[in-house]
């Protein structure tokens, strides 16, 4: 699945801001690694990430996760703090500074939100070391560890760049993350109102426990009445609660990197999470996407 497919943009306007060259540096980037492979985990996990960072996700994603003991990643990029479209407004410093004050990772989405393919190593470098810089600068204490590439599209370039810099870069390609998992393109899966059911849902975790696997989601805004790119309140605790009757830990994905390194955690127990165990809780999410 193409990364355009996946956010059902309309592929002709994408393509066109590509040169050809680009289009297949980001094909191969898909299949070349560039850095040595995580190590076969030894449990399964899940990991919930924000683009964008709408303002949305800064309150109701992050008190969601905060309910159930979870920790998310939430990409940014600078230039698009506090800016608003048709969709919604982008949190702004305060909102970011207080989510990382309550432990939630932030992580780097370029500095100007730039299609990556179209710049060359020394480019994209400058770029996400402007965005690091920034939001040192912004936001005391921060560090940007980890990646995802804006739109999805990535390149082999900017992979080996990344390898230097950064821990980890996400795309939005699906599917689970198992074997050996190239950490300069994590697999994540979309979630979307409009694409994650309760089938898919159980069928991700269920694969993730039966082969210690990694899932990863990544979506926008978290509202009644979502965009196109977000979720319902409801289904992100869906999310939640599934993960948590299978007792898979809710991590960022740098706590996901330690653990695939072995350096912290191991597999939370059945009984242990997450902390909102409450009936009330449990019939929320069901009511309008059913556990699985």
């Amino acid at each position: 699945m193409t990364p355009d497919a996946v956010l059902d943009r309309d592929a002709t306007e994408l393509r066109a801001r590509l040169s050809l060259p680009a289009r297949f540096s980001h094909r191969l980037s898909r299949h070349v690694p560039t850095a040595p492979a995580l190590p076969r985990l030894h449990g399964p996990m899940v990991s919930i990430t924000f683009d964008d960072v709408p303002d949305t996700a800064c309150s109701t994603g992050a008190a969601l996760l905060d309910a159930h003991g979870a920790k998310g990643t939430f990409y940014v990029s600078r230039t698009l703090l506090g800016t608003a479209n048709e969709h919604w407004r982008v949190a702004g410093v305060e909102a970011l500074a207080e989510i990382h004050r309550r432990g939630h990772e932030i992580g780097c989405h370029t500095h100007d939100h730039s299609l990556v393919p179209n710049l060359d190593a020394g480019d994209f470098a400058a770029d996400i070391g402007r965005n690091r810089d920034a939001f040192a600068a912004l936001v005391p204490g921060l560090t940007l560890e980890n990646f995802a590439f804006p739109y999805g599209y990535a390149s082999l370039a900017a992979k080996r760049v990344l390898s230097r810099t950064y821990g980890s870069g996400r795309s939005i390609v699906p599917g689970l993350n198992t074997g050996r998992i190239d950490r300069y393109f994590l697999r994540a899966n979309p979630l979307f109102d409009r694409c994650l059911d309760a089938g898919l849902l159980a069928r991700l975790m269920d694969e993730a426990v039966a082969r210690n696997g990694w899932v990863i989601f990544f979506g926008h805004d978290v509202a009644e009445g979502a965009s196109p790119y977000g979720c319902s309140p409801v289904l992100l605790e869906a999310t939640l609660v599934a993960a948590g009757r299978r007792g898979i830990p809710v991590v960022s994905i740098a706590q996901g990197m330690a653990r695939a390194r072995g350096i912290a955690g191991e597999r939370r127990r059945m009984d242990e999470e997450p902390r909102l165990t409450g009936e009330a809780s449990v019939r929320r999410a069901e009511g309008g996407l059913r556990d699985p």
